[in-house]
């Protein structure tokens, strides 16, 4: 229950520059629809700034309680995030590469964090 404590912060921030792709796909998407006079591409290129900004600021604050190697293994789960949102919010498909990745990814963060 200690680790869930230590690591809920650290997740939940890398959680939160994930945001930071989907915001990037909605402005592109935007922008292929209706070029840079789209007020949607602007929209969300704002939310892709100013979340990278919330997300520097929270990182630097997480990563005081981790060693830079743990925290920066951890960082990977990124990809997961980028993946859910993708299948949630976009309807893309994974295929069983993208699984296979996955599972690979996530066993590596899972012996990092066992072996600290």
């Amino acid at each position: 229950m200690e680790k869930l404590k230590k690591y809920l912060p650290l997740h939940l921030t890398i959680m939160l520059f994930s945001l930071t792709s989907v915001f990037s796909k909605a402005a592109s998407g935007y922008y292929n629809a209706g070029g840079l006079k789209s007020p949607m591409v602007w929209l969300f290129l704002f939310l892709m700034m100013l979340n990278c900004g919330i997300y520097a600021i929270a990182w630097q604050k997480v990563i005081r309680h981790f060693d830079l190697n743990v925290a920066y293994a951890n960082r990977t789960v990124y990809l997961v995030w980028v993946q859910i949102w993708a299948v949630m919010i976009f309807r893309e498909h994974l295929c069983a590469s993208n699984i296979l990745g996955l599972i690979l990814v996530m066993a590596g963060v899972l012996v990092v964090v066992f072996h600290e």
